[in-house]
């Protein structure tokens, strides 16, 4: 029995999810569950318009999870992850036993803990890099 941990991405239907959004959320939980996984986290990613429509639908909401499964039942969870009618796709990961604690505890803080993080090196870089419009009058490209 190989267990392995696994980055599961679900798009959602977006009106469903808005209607009953525990319900919804949880119901992923309860399919891993029920396939002997373990989760580790699971959270909103976020909502957003779909490239093309899947099944009539416009919107999905994303939503990001990591787990713990044996590798057998990984199939016999997607299978399942095709039968719930509020799941438009799936994808699932495997991921590199080095890297799981730094995606799990990224995943936990959600994504404005660290884009607060990231923006003061971007500000410093705008800065260094910015050159007045005045300089630029007099040249002839």
């Amino acid at each position: 029995m190989a267990l392995n941990v696994y980055e599961g991405m679900f798009i959602l239907d977006s009106g469903r999810f808005a209607r009953d959004p525990d319900n919804v959320s949880g119901q992923i939980t309860k399919l891993v569950q029920d396939a002997g996984g373990e989760i580790l986290v699971s959270r909103l990613w976020e909502e957003r318009r779909l490239a093309y429509p899947i099944n009539g639908q416009r919107k999905g909401v994303y939503w990001l999870t990591y787990f713990r499964l044996d590798s057998l039942q990984l199939a016999e969870l997607n299978r399942q992850c095709g039968l719930y009618d509020a799941n438009l796709r799936n994808l699932f990961i495997k991921i590199d036993p080095r890297i799981v604690d730094a995606l799990v505890e990224h995943a936990m803080a959600g994504p404005a803990a660290m884009q607060d993080r990231a923006l003061p090196e971007v500000e410093e870089e705008v800065e260094e890099e910015y050159i007045p419009e005045e300089e630029f009058e007099g040249e002839e490209a």
